[in-house]
This record gives structure tokens, sequence and C-alpha cells, in this order.
């Protein structure tokens, strides 16, 4: 596909026609995306000049971008380098999940916390959760915790580059974490049956070992709760992003080691996406030093 000496609009038409046939669902802002990035302008540039031309290093650059969206069906947010998340952007690749709005849900939990609070991040990833929140509610204390290296190094990477103050740590859920008043998580929560009804843009470029987790899904969240039980101070906020259909028994979970309040959060989609609980107070609960 040649796009040399065509117009933006004549671009934009051929690239949703390769980008549709693909499967995208969205193959008209994916288009448009791609083609602004190439051209180094905001996208509504393309609606204000549609009949500019596309020449120069932008053909090579947007044939590309079409070729690694429709033939490897490469996530665009790893195309492009970035992804918004709220109020912020974010560098995204390879070794981190594609931030999604559901996961804002954990974000709105955060910000419902006292000024000064402690709160943990677990399975930072790319940052999105802890830096979002810092960014929101610059008082609260933020770690971001994460097993792997490499999503820490794209975390740190961003809290540089929005220059905000959020501590990160290498580790195995809250391994050495002590005594915080919320913990905030997206963890992996795909089961394994799933696998081979996701799309290409999920299984073949985002890393696995931030989406499948045992044969229901559950295996991180299992251990997570529990972790959790010990590491909240009184009245500390548990809240964890979940599967449709596993509502249910996350709140089980929660319940079962004592967590008070326990209720489920839908997305903007109605579906049930984040469990939360109060660790009650009591002999045994971490107190805050």
């Amino acid at each position: 596909m040649s796009f040399g000496g065509v117009t933006v609009r004549e671009a934009l038409d051929s690239a949703v026609i390769a980008i549709g046939a693909a499967g995208s669902d969205s193959p008209r802002l994916d288009a448009e995306l791609l083609l602004a990035h190439a051209l180094g302008v905001d996208r509504t540039a393309l609606f204000t000049d549609p009949s500019r031309e596309v020449t120069g290093p932008a053909v090579r650059g947007f044939q590309d971008a079409v070729r690694r969206r429709s033939v490897m069906r490469e996530p665009v947010a790893y195309i492009l380098g970035s992804k918004g998340f709220r109020h912020i952007d974010l560098l995204v690749d390879p070794r981190v999940l594609v931030p999604r709005p559901e996961t804002e849900l954990l974000v709105e939990a955060g910000l419902t916390l006292p000024a000064g609070a402690r709160v943990v991040d677990v399975g930072t990833g790319s940052g999105a959760v802890a830096l979002a929140l810092k960014h929101e509610r610059p008082d609260l204390d933020v770690l971001g915790t994460d097993v792997s290296a490499d999503a820490l190094d794209v975390a740190r990477a961003n809290a540089a580059v929005l220059k905000l103050d959020v501590r990160l740590q290498e580790g195995d859920l809250l391994a050495g974490v002590r005594a915080c008043d919320a913990v905030l998580s997206n963890p992996p929560y795909v089961a394994e049956d799933e696998r081979a009804s996701l799309a290409p843009e999920i299984t073949q470029h985002e890393p696995a070992g931030a989406l499948f987790a045992g044969e229901d899904g559950l295996d991180v969240i299992r251990r997570l709760v529990p972790a959790a039980a010990a590491a909240l101070t009184a009245g500390g906020l548990l809240a964890i992003e979940h599967g449709a259909g596993q509502a249910g028994a996350v709140r089980a979970l929660l319940e079962h080691v004592g967590f008070e309040g326990v209720r489920s959060h839908r997305d903007l989609a109605g579906i049930q996406r984040m469990a939360a609980g109060r660790q009650p107070a009591g002999p045994g609960v971490a107190e805050r030093p």
C-alpha cells in the first residue's frame, strides 16, 4: 500500500480499509491517530486540512504504522509509544500492558483516601495507577511494586517524564511492605482457557505474565488478598480489578479473610470490574508507625 502523493483524506480512507479488514473495532480512529503521529500534528489538524498532501518522511512512517496495525495486529499505543490515562500520558511498549479505561476505577478508589495516606499499587506495570493517583493527589505517599524489572523500567521512565515523586520497588506482590493504608491492584486475572478467544493484539503483543493467572484467572488474587490483609492498617482499603464474571469469587476471597463492607464496582460498560473492602480493626491488624 502506497500513500505517497495523496491527500490526508485519501490516505485515511485507504488505511481505514486495510485496518478494518484486519479486524480492528475502531479502524477510523486508529488511522487518524497513526497519520497524525506520522505528520507530527494534532489529530484535529486532519479535519481542518483534509486536502493536505502526505509527502516526505511521513509517507514511509504512515505506511509502516499501517502495516504494523493491520498485518502485525500491533496495538496503536505500542506503535505511537504512548497512551493517555486519566489526565496523564504514559510511555508504553510491549514490556507493559496498555492502560485501559476500566483501570481508572482503582484511581477513583484511591482519590477517596485521607490526606497523607500510604498507598501501594501492586503490579504497577507502566505506573498508570500510581502516577495518575499521585498526579491528582500529590499529598499521598505512593509506592508501586512489580515482579517485572522490565515493567519497572517503564514506570521509572514515566515518573521521570511526568516529574512525579512515586517510589517504585521490584518484588512479588507486597513483599516487604507493612502498615499501608490502601492496596490498589490490577493483577493478572485472565483464565488460561480464555487465551484462544483473545484478540491477537493481546496474545501476540502484550506481556503474558501480566495477563494470565491460572485455570480460573484467580491464582494471583488468591495470594494477594491475604498478603494485603497482613499489610494493611486498621480500616485500610483493598481494591482489586478483576475480570468479567469474577466478581462473586473475588468478593468471597475478601470476605473469607475478614474484609468488611465488601462490594463490587461497575465500569463504564456496566460490568462488575472492581471489588473493594476495608480491613477491620482488631488484634493482628498492622499498626501504623
